[in-house]
């Protein structure tokens, strides 16, 4: 049974090629506390499909490159506001208020 994973594709930079970033929550085994993660992984995309900010379904499958370990299997949500996909972006100037 293959794994079937759903991500946000962090970059759309390379031809055929996207960057998934998959999140995770578990519990730090020592201190008990829930921990955010993420893993990325290099999904092939035949058509260039997905862009930046998608939420996608991948599947594993074999070796297509040295990273490429994933397939794309859909498109789950396309993004329409380019700017929410930067929501891990640093502070900028303009979200600080003048105190």
């Amino acid at each position: 049974m293959k794994k079937k994973l759903i991500g946000i594709v962090a970059s759309d930079k390379m031809n055929k090629t996207r960057r998934v970033e998959v999140k995770r929550l578990f519990q730090h085994p020592r201190y008990g506390k829930i921990v955010s993660r993420k893993t990325v992984c290099h999904v092939h995309d035949e058509n260039n499909e997905s862009k930046e900010g998608d939420k996608v379904e991948i599947i594993e499958s074999r070796p297509l490159s040295r990273l490429k370990r994933w397939d794309l299997v859909r498109i789950v949500e396309v993004m329409t506001d380019p700017m929410a996909a930067r929501i891990d972006d640093p502070v900028t100037a303009e979200n600080v208020s003048d105190e």
